[in-house]
């Protein structure tokens, strides 16, 4: 295997090399590098640093370490205990290269299958960050988590609704592929979570979750007892969406009762859930994490948390190209429709889910007459 020695934030590691002339993808290799999820590991890097800042005795696991960079980087750019885990023989020595490289003291590196690894302790924090779907992994990792969950799922077309059936083997969840599709699979993985948590009598409060590109990453503060759990679980619920009209209604409660018909059009609905219908962050948090993220200069985390803040805390976003399209009219900006909804009396706000998607709570008969009143303008 070729390697060669990159830079990322402050940590040296050594990565393999992929092999242009092989006709596998680069994820199928031993060990597996991807530079694209960097801007992921430096949310983490200043989250963990703004979470643990009053405890730095913290343990910190990294369930799934392949080269070992997650946990490096919190080693040596947060300076938590650290044990890394991974049960290929090619990672964990990689893994034991690095830590040297480094001259870290404060990392421990262990060749054990994940679930073992969570199953046999606890930790402060541990982190998810698998290839692929991290169900397999969730119910070890809400066993031995104490204070903060982290998760990252690169299964986006299950989580979405794109590969329903996949979608409810993982996360026993209904996903419905909508133009909400980020955020619906941002919710789905959530409630898998919150109910996992659950078994064990634990409770979650989202810090931070939002969807990227390839993939959906959550920060959950954890905490033990009874009543939170139950208190956690009044957050989930269902919801019922209209392919004809675009109408959107949800409900809190693991047994709802949602209208079969559309009250808009009487068009037949179709269900999602159950899924988690809370905040998705922690606007606090979030202020504090920008701080952190500008000190360290990580400058493309500092735009996505910055719209993670300021989006309201409402389920489902609206695509306004969809909108238009359904009203067939040229699209309008973002920006005008979010003033224009404003100046109604309705909340609206950007999300960070895409550049042409807002939220408000105004219904979608409400947001097509806004957009219709624009367009005469």
């Amino acid at each position: 295997m070729l390697t060669k020695i990159i830079t990322e934030g402050t940590t040296k590691v050594e990565v393999p090399i992929p092999d242009e002339n092989s006709s596998f993808p680069p994820s199928s290799a031993p060990v597996f590098y991807n530079p694209a999820m960097k801007v992921n590991r430096d949310v983490a890097v200043a989250a963990i640093a703004y979470f643990s800042k009053d405890e730095p005795g913290y343990t910190y696991l990294d369930a799934l370490s392949a080269s070992g960079i997650r946990g490096l980087r919190i080693a040596n750019e947060v300076g938590l205990n650290i044990t890394m885990s991974d049960w290929e023989g090619t990672s964990f020595e990689l893994i034991k290269k690095n830590i040297e490289l480094n001259n870290l003291t404060n990392c421990t590196a262990i060749k054990r299958n994940a679930n073992v690894v969570m199953m046999d302790d606890s930790f402060d924090i541990t982190d998810l960050d698998p290839f692929g779907t991290p169900a397999p992994f969730l119910d070890a990792a809400c066993y031995s988590t104490k204070r903060l969950l982290c998760v990252t799922a690169t299964d986006t077309a299950p989580l979405c609704g794109a590969h329903k059936k996949a979608g409810i083997r993982n996360y026993s969840a209904v996903p419905l592929k909508t133009e909400y599709y980020p955020e619906m699979g941002v919710r789905v993985l959530m409630g898998a979570v919150a109910r996992t948590l659950a078994k064990y009598d634990k409770a979650m409060t989202p810090l931070l979750s939002y969807a990227s590109a390839h993939y959906v990453r959550l920060f959950v503060s954890v905490k033990k007892g009874i009543k939170e759990a139950d208190e956690s679980l009044k957050e989930m619920g269902f919801l019922s969406h209209c392919f004809n009209c675009g109408d959107r209604k949800w409900k809190f409660g693991l047994a709802v009762h949602l209208e079969e018909k559309c009250p808009v059009c009487g068009h037949t609905t179709s269900l999602a859930g159950p899924l988690w219908l809370g905040k998705l962050h922690e606007r606090e948090f979030c202020e504090k994490l920008l701080v952190e993220l500008e000190k360290r200069e990580f400058k493309e985390a500092l735009k996505l948390v910055a719209a993670c803040r300021d989006e309201l805390p409402i389920p489902m976003h609206y695509d306004i190209h969809k909108v238009c399209k359904a009203l067939g009219i040229t699209a309008m900006s973002t920006a005008e429709v979010i003033s224009a909804l404003k100046e109604r009396g309705f909340q609206a706000s950007r999300t960070h889910f895409s550049g042409i998607s807002f939220k408000t709570d105004a219904s979608m008969e409400e947001i097509k007459r806004v957009v219709l009143g624009l367009k005469k303008l």
